[in-house]
């Protein structure tokens, strides 16, 4: 043992990790390369830090999977949970109720106002993709509309890796192995900005890719049920940005073809890209709208699907088969819930949106000189996210795992997605910890590139 870290361990800590990749089948992981790149012991967290066993540090530059908006081992949200857990720690939904659940519920309808103001639990983003999905079809059944059963999703988009998700997930490596399971669906342009040729603005190829939409629903309008967009930034296929102009364009086109949009802000939604919620900054509302990863500040497992009064009410009914009997042993578990309230709580009293803005004009201007590297291009950023890709003759997967390695070297958690570097750091960076994540993302870049 060589720190007090690691003194109630019973095993040397290289014994732990051993162990680990024995009985822990990793997610998101080639087990077979942990051979070169071991796992991190991570013994505690404090503020935007994580500290392993032998007590190195790593600043959390992706908010440990987009999820941990107000830092590790937060007071105000430990307290929120201490206390919850002396009153109820669980009790099923189905005929019970409580009131974290209900207070949660209401304080997220009037973030809508009261636009979406029924709410659906479970413990995931992709089940909560897989609500919506199912929601909405079930819906068209209880309507009569029986020949709508055809779903519509973008072109590099990812929703989540359950049956029903995968199938509205068009990144090959999640998907094409179980390509056989899935449901066909259709499959449009995405507005990525990206792609915008000499001339074109983000808004040309947003409203093209719409056009490419409303083709299909000429087409094939009667028997869709629903198209589903994650909202400004498409982040798993390598935070592909959109203009707004594109969410209001295709709200306009499923109101004209009665087609339901689902906004999938399990990733970009509690802040993440500058509003509470991203299709804020379009002016619209969808008629699903799901949340996952920071609503319980990261946490506890939880995810909702929120949706208008027009679909709740084709469930309600005295017919059992009419109603949505989804469930899950944990929907709207009490501590996850109160998690969500704590961390709705310090939204509010701290004006974090506000307070973000600065935060985030900070590291744009800190990031400003890898923006102007050689070797970086579609540097972009859109609220609380950042990314770029590296010019590189490095393969996708030799730079991710380069960057990754060297950047734990350097004392930050960075992860790319392929050749896309990003940053969606916690939202309690102080100006000491902003300026040490640029420049050492930097550092770590030019490590990489050889620059």
């Amino acid at each position: 043992m060589t720190t007090s870290a690691a003194s109630s361990l019973s095993f040397p800590i290289t014994d732990w990790v051993s162990r680990s990749r024995q009985s822990v089948w990793h997610p998101c992981t080639q087990m077979q390369h942990l051979d070169a790149m071991p796992l991190i012991p991570i013994s505690r967290g404090r503020g935007a830090w994580l500290i392993d066993m032998e007590g190195k540090r790593y600043l959390d530059g992706i908010s440990s999977w987009w999820v941990n908006l107000f830092g590790h081992a937060n007071p105000r949200i430990n307290s929120a949970l201490k206390l919850q857990l002396d009153e109820l720690e669980h009790v099923m939904l189905a005929g019970f109720t409580h009131e974290p659940v209900v207070a949660l519920s209401e304080q997220l309808s009037a973030l809508t106002g009261e636009r979406l103001g029924h709410c659906f639990y479970a413990s995931d983003g992709a089940s909560a993709v897989e609500i919506a999905l199912k929601m909405s079809f079930h819906y068209w059944q209880n309507r009569g509309r029986t020949d709508k059963r055809e779903f519509v999703c973008l072109a590099g988009s990812y929703h989540g890796e359950t049956i029903g998700a995968l199938a509205v997930t068009d990144v090959p490596l999640f998907r094409t192995a179980y390509g056989p399971m899935l449901q066909q669906v259709h499959v449009v342009p995405s507005p990525d900005a990206r792609k915008a040729e000499p001339g074109q603005s983000a808004a040309d190829v947003a409203l093209a890719a719409a056009a490419a939409l409303e083709h299909l629903l000429e087409q094939r309008g009667e028997h869709i049920c629903a198209l589903i967009v994650e909202p400004l930034v498409q982040c798993a296929t390598g935070m592909a940005m959109h203009d707004p102009v594109y969410l209001r364009t295709v709200r306009a086109l499923c109101e004209r073809y009665d087609v339901h949009l689902i906004a999938d802000e399990i990733a970009v939604g509690c802040g993440r890209t500058g509003t509470f919620f991203a299709c804020e900054q379009a002016g619209i509302w969808p008629d699903f709208l799901c949340l996952s990863k920071g609503i319980s500040g990261g946490y506890l497992p939880l995810s909702v699907v929120m949706t208008r009064d027009a679909i709740f009410e084709q469930f309600y009914d005295p017919a059992m088969a009419r109603g949505f009997l989804h469930s899950h042993s944990y929907t709207g578990n009490p501590l996850a819930c109160r998690a969500a309230l704590a961390t709705l709580a310090i939204f509010a009293d701290d004006h974090v949106l506000l307070a973000n803005r600065r935060r985030a004009a900070r590291l744009t201007a800190a990031l400003a000189p890898l923006a102007a590297h050689p070797q970086v291009s579609h540097f972009r950023q859109r609220g609380m996210i950042w990314a770029f890709d590296a010019v590189t003759d490095l393969s996708a997967g030799d730079f991710s795992r380069r960057f990754f390695s060297t950047a734990l070297e350097h004392e930050l958690l960075l992860r790319p997605i392929g050749k896309t570097v990003y940053l969606m750091p916690p939202y309690i960076l102080d100006d000491a910890e902003t300026d040490l994540l640029a420049s050492r993302t930097r550092a770590v870049f030019d490590h990489v590139v050889g620059a």
